[in-house]
């Protein structure tokens, strides 16, 4: 996001070497200061706050602060060149790291300390990690690895998250520059003019741009989401506004309709459209559109044009601040719902999250930001800026480190003995056990990682199949001297169970081969999503695959929560894939799928002790009483069905913690500690099912 004080007179001329001798250079162009963009830039940030707080949406906000920044920055560069006939880059960028990174370090470091106090452990490390990224201008990346990552799909909204669209926009400061380089020498061999040339230019960009942004989101809307390269159209829009907009010449009555059509249109865009969902494709088309048109409305002459309203003090005053109340809202909203243990905000709690973000942005403003970039620091020499730069970024990420650092110490986690009598862990589920351990010991693994407790497939004997390329087959070992060979095939509620089968193969010499694809379970449909013929067709490989291999059998799951709740139901799908196993003679294991929350069980416990009785779920609320499987009549006659909910839950409740190990890592998958004590009874179960 652009520095607050550069809608008007940034004065950033930007990089090489002179150009003499072309038809770069023309006629200085006087600046117009623009104050309705300030209005604007204060209306777009109030748009995103007032839909993060109240709303829980996307406003669409974000976008124009894209089109604006394409708009000025793209300004700047051209009347740089068109004034001296270079583009000065060591002045930019120091000027831009002097104008962004004050505030949005300093937010960083207010996000570390606030976090440290109030966020549950279990955040921790995926809060340091996006603060560094942050830091460093990543966290769009960050995020949009997340976002395909299907175990880092539940992750809760970071307190730093929001720094994504920055992220995107530090990018840009980097890239615009250098294009307006190429473009200049482009000019100079094609002896083009060169206005003319970046007009082409940008229009290739924002063509290419748009194309693979709508491709991106219908294809991958989340990681599409947060992709720069399904952004750029926007900043090009912008940079295709600022070489043209001095050509439009409207009457006073075109300003006037233009400019209320637009900020109606930019009001109205969050509450029509799910933005969060279906952006950045042409869909954003309506915010940047809506914002392009205020801006060539201009000032309109006439106390009847929005403009009047935008360039209005207060309205201005707010476009100063915009920047920096963009950074602090989101930390502010985070931390409230989590103090108050809230997942939605009231009127009263909403006014106060807002007045306490202008608070911090005012002295932001003041004392950070104003007095810094009047300054002289980041100046005296060539690589100033940069060295300023560096002064302040070190701390932050020496800081992230620490923290990452002290929190892995401070961690308990470890591998749970089976047998520990402090972590009996499921065996405090047989009837008659007594508890022999300690009292008074803290769960395990330690809130700090339980997100990151998941089964860990061994990786050293994995490779795709001549079928599928994505279909990969992963072993423990490899060899042919072994007693058992069993395959592990479907999503990952599957794969959780890898770490109980692992266990039983080191001690009976079994070989397990995983197939595995995240929200793919294993059945001749694509159950999570009928239109995934990748799903279908994965399955599909995978069964003949399994067929060639003919395992001693093959572990699976045997039902499927659709949503939360006693939702519990056992596809056709599935059932047809174990007849084309039983017609090929492979028996079959079919695990009971364990329920699924609408909360993660171990974050509960976390802020409100194991006991707590709001982390508990009643068993009927879970799961039905009677298993979906034995619903259906003909089932095939190669599968056997293991039932572990006894296991996970008591009689009457499904708990977070069970024999001082918690349960559940997310709000849907089992832990790797806790599966690991439910090995020994997973192994006697196959036994005397496969009669081995």
């Amino acid at each position: 996001m652009v520095s607050p004080d550069s809608a008007g007179n940034t004065g950033a001329d930007v990089a090489a070497k002179p150009l003499t001798g072309s038809r770069l250079i023309a006629p200085p162009v006087v600046r117009k200061y623009r104050p309705e963009l300030q209005g604007l830039r204060a209306v777009a940030a109030l748009l995103v706050v007032v839909y993060h707080i109240w709303l829980g949406r996307v406003s669409g906000g974000v976008d124009v602060f894209f089109l604006i920044s394409g708009f000025l920055i793209t300004g700047q560069l051209v009347r740089a060149v068109e004034r001296s006939g270079r583009i000065e880059f060591r002045p930019f960028w120091g000027r831009m790291i002097k104008r962004l990174f004050p505030a949005a370090l300093t937010v960083l470091v207010g996000v570390m300390v606030a976090s440290v106090l109030l966020l549950p452990q279990n955040r921790w490390f995926q809060t340091i990690r996006e603060i560094v990224a942050s830091a460093l201008y990543l966290e769009n990346w960050q995020l949009a690895a997340d976002s395909v990552d299907y175990l880092a799909q539940t992750n809760a909204a970071s307190p730093v998250q929001h720094f994504w669209s920055l992220s995107i926009q530090g990018q840009f400061y980097v890239v615009w520059p250098l294009l307006v380089l190429l473009v200049i020498g482009v000019a100079r061999f094609t002896k083009n003019r060169f206005r003319l040339t970046l007009l082409g230019t940008l229009f290739v960009v924002f063509t290419v741009s748009l194309v693979f942004s709508i491709i991106s989101t219908a294809d991958n809307q989340p990681f599409a989401y947060f992709n720069s390269l399904t952004r750029v159209w926007e900043f090009a829009l912008g940079g295709l506004l600022a070489l043209g907009i001095d050509h439009i010449n409207l009457p006073k009555f075109g300003r006037v309709l233009l400019g209320w059509f637009g900020i109606t249109a930019l009001v109205a865009c969050g509450l029509v459209l799910q933005v969060g969902s279906v952006f950045p494709g042409y869909m954003a088309l309506w915010p940047t559109v809506a914002a392009l048109l205020v801006i060539v409305a201009g000032a309109s002459g006439t106390r009847w044009g929005v403009d009047w309203i935008l360039s209005a003090r207060p309205l201005e005053y707010l476009g100063n601040l915009s920047y920096a109340l963009y950074l602090w809202h989101w930390p502010v909203l985070v931390f409230y719902l989590i103090y108050r243990q809230r997942t939605e905000v009231g009127l009263l709690g909403g006014a106060f999250i807002i007045g306490v973000s202008v608070i911090l942005s005012m002295l932001t403003y003041h004392l950070i930001e104003n007095p810094l970039r009047r300054s002289a620091v980041g100046t005296r020499t060539p690589w100033a800026g940069y060295r300023f730069g560096l002064v302040l970024l070190i701390p932050v990420i020496a800081a992230a480190g620490t923290w990452q650092f002290l929190a892995q110490r401070q961690s308990t986690a470890y591998e749970v003995a089976v047998g520990d009598p402090n972590y009996p862990g499921a065996a405090a589920r047989v009837p008659g056990f007594q508890y022999w351990g300690d009292a008074d010991v803290e769960v395990a693994p330690s809130f700090i990682t339980i997100g990151d407790d998941w089964a860990q497939v061994v990786q050293e004997h994995c490779a795709p199949t001549a079928r599928n390329e994505e279909l990969e087959i992963c072993r423990n070992a490899v060899g042919d001297d072994f007693d058992r060979h069993i395959v592990v095939v479907g999503d990952s509620h599957a794969e959780q169970w890898l770490t109980a089968l692992y266990d039983i193969a080191d001690r009976e010499n079994w070989q397990i081969s995983s197939m595995l694809r995240g929200a793919c379970p294993y059945s001749v449909e694509s159950e999570t999503d009928p239109n995934n013929d990748g799903c279908r067709q994965w399955n599909a490989d995978a069964t003949s695959e399994i067929i060639e291999m003919n395992p001693d059998a093959v572990f699976t799951i045997g039902s499927r929560d659709v949503r939360v709740g006693p939702t519990e139901a056992t596809p056709p799908g599935f059932v047809e894939q174990w007849r084309r196993l039983d017609e090929a003679g492979i028996p079959l294991l079919a695990m009971r799928d364990n329920p699924r929350y609408d909360f993660k069980p171990s974050e509960c416990a976390a802020e409100n002790g194991v006991d707590a009785p709001q982390c508990s779920t009643p068993r009927a609320e879970l799961l039905t009483e009677i298993p979906p499987y034995e619903l259906i009549p003909d089932v095939p006659a190669n599968v056997s069905f293991l039932d572990f909910s006894d296991y996970i839950c008591t009689e009457d409740e499904c708990p977070p913690a069970i024999g001082n190990v918690l349960v559940y890592l997310d709000h849907n998958h089992i832990g790797a500690t806790y599966m690991r004590t439910m090995a020994p009874f997973l192994e006697t179960e196959i036994y005397e099912l496969t009669g081995w």
